[in-house]
């Protein structure tokens, strides 16, 4: 998929850029957006022609359902800029699909394929200078659906409205990184909809992470709703623990995220020789390995901040601080991984999709 062609898609450009205005060195994350975004709307059943136009606020309802019962999905996804000012995606098909499967699941129309990334293609085209070279420089994509028909019945809507706007990013976390176990709370429950990237699954996390800020800590290591004894996602990420030379994590289901970088990262694992097995980890277990000194490290993975090393966990009011150790395996992964995305490093898994 390349773009979609000029008569499919209308392009109204912004009468001046402000990129001369922003400083690159200096980007609190998700905050600057580029000149332009892509919006198309679905309606009477059927999706309307894509606009690529300045990026600018627009008015909805009051009525609007996604202010009422929540429709609305979301995306992330990161572009990249060689050395030969090239600029590059990673894994877009799989952000699609997953795109797709959580309209599915949030009762949403699903997003076709040139509307979605043949409309990106096109947007990345006209914002190429905002990409910037040099590693830990990004822009971050984020493309999104709302439910903006009407009336405050409890069913559907009718209407939606597709998007994606740009920002320009560096890191996203900065500072050591310091969780929490759950212990009650939970992100997701059997039956829900933890494995859709639905705009709810994030706002149910802020009141428990702010709690544990309050205590010093950066997150929340979630565990499973019914138990809490087994260890699901830090964060807003996929986790990963490596116990002496092996590295855990749990599988997916419909309480876990299918991260992309997740299984990215399983990949590069398997091709290094990494002892890697997806399988659910215990708490049990991993105090005990915090204790008799096998837990090695703990990461969190995902498409914002790549690899985030954890440094220390609480469980049950006791604090245990991981070893600091030479030759890690996180950032030995999150190497060999944006070697890739930056074509530092040949794709030999064929994941670089070039703009």
């Amino acid at each position: 998929m390349d773009s979609i062609t000029p008569n499919e898609i209308d392009i109204v450009r912004a009468s001046s850029s402000k990129i001369n205005e922003i400083d690159f060195e200096n980007l609190a994350f998700g905050n600057i957006f580029t000149d332009h975004m892509l919006m198309c709307d679905f309606r009477d059943g059927k999706w309307q022609k894509p606009t690529i136009k300045p990026y600018e606020p627009f008015l909805l309802d009051p009525s609007a359902k996604v202010f009422h019962y929540g429709q609305a999905i979301f995306e992330g996804m990161k572009a990249y800029k060689d050395e030969s000012d090239d600029v590059w995606l990673f894994r877009p098909d799989e952000n699609f699909r997953r795109f797709n499967a959580s309209a599915k699941r949030m009762a949403m129309p699903e997003v076709p394929e040139d509307i979605f990334l043949g409309g990106l293609h096109e947007i990345l085209k006209i914002e190429k200078e905002w990409v910037r070279k040099g590693k830990g420089n990004t822009l971050y994509i984020r493309p999104f659906m709302i439910a903006i028909g009407t009336g405050v019945i409890a069913a559907p809507s009718t209407q939606y409205r597709f998007m994606i706007i740009l920002s320009p990013a560096k890191s996203y976390y900065s500072g050591e990184v310091k969780v929490i176990i759950a212990e009650h709370f939970s992100r997701a429950a059997n039956g829900g909809i933890g494995a859709a990237k639905a705009a709810g699954n994030y706002s149910a996390q802020f009141y428990p992470t702010k709690l544990a800020n309050d205590k010093g800590f950066q997150q929340i290591i979630w565990t499973d709703d019914a138990t809490h004894t087994k260890l699901e996602e830090a964060g807003t990420m996929n986790v990963f623990f490596r116990i002496n030379d092996t590295l855990f994590t749990a599988p997916t289901s419909e309480r876990i995220l299918d991260g992309v970088t997740r299984k990215s990262i399983i990949s590069l694992a398997e091709r290094e020789g990494i002892d890697i097995q997806v399988r659910s980890v215990l708490v049990a277990e991993l105090v005990e390995a915090a204790k008799n000194g096998s837990l090695k490290e703990i990461f969190g993975a995902g498409t914002a901040a790549v690899v985030n090393p954890i440094v220390g966990f609480s469980y049950q009011d006791e604090y245990f601080e991981l070893p600091k150790i030479e030759n890690s395996v996180a950032l030995k992964l999150k190497d060999k991984l944006t070697n890739i995305q930056y074509k530092l490093e040949e794709d030999t898994f064929g994941w670089t999709v070039k703009i």
